[in-house]
């Protein structure tokens, strides 16, 4: 006895071309919200360290009942590898942020060396500019600056004292928030849309 054989047939053209096109519409959704994704997950650095600084600065000032523009008075220092720079005086600059001081610290400058388009922030409130008054009745500002996509578009957040309110020059995002909440006025993430 002989059994039947069967043909056996491949894929046509067609089939697999409608796969490819299925693959690839897919491909288009899902690449940009993970590129996106991946963006406001390296914002929690920001956020992580303008708390930790927030936190640093509340114990100085329970001790000597003032605020210190300064972060080597507070004991801050990123971890190596950080995306973003830190601001506590008006005058950091990206030239002073390239050069650690005591009140600018710079990003990682060997594993991130694109030099972002640093848009400053505006600060109405509590104080005028980033930075620390001292004394008793004393309030502080502190800034970051950082880029989370490679473009030419830096992202900047805010945390203070007191209430923030805080606006941007272009793209603006958060524009105000309470005390110890980071605020993001100008973001990278949605400068892009």
């Amino acid at each position: 006895m002989f059994s039947k054989l069967r043909k056996t047939r491949g894929f046509t053209l067609i089939e697999l071309m409608i796969v490819v096109a299925i693959i690839g519409i897919l491909a288009a959704i899902a690449i940009p919200n993970f590129i996106k994704f991946q963006a406001r997950s390296k914002q929690s650095e920001a956020k992580t360290n303008l708390k930790a600084i927030f936190t640093a600065q509340k114990s100085v000032y329970g001790e000597k009942d003032t605020y210190s523009a300064k972060f080597t008075d507070i004991g801050f220092s990123p971890e190596k590898g950080n995306r973003y720079s830190y601001s506590m005086a008006a005058a950091c600059t990206w030239n002073t942020l390239t050069t650690a001081n005591q009140s600018c610290i710079p990003q990682d400058t060997v594993r991130f060396n694109t030099q972002p388009n640093i848009t400053p922030v505006t600060i109405t409130a509590p104080l005028s500019a980033i930075g620390a008054s001292a004394g008793p009745n004393g309030q502080f500002a502190v800034a970051a600056y950082g880029n989370v996509d490679n473009d030419s578009v830096a992202d900047a957040w805010v945390l203070a004292s007191d209430t923030v309110a805080a606006t941007a020059a272009t793209c603006g995002g958060d524009s105000s928030g309470t005390a110890g909440a980071p605020v993001n006025p100008l973001n990278d993430v949605s400068c892009d849309q």
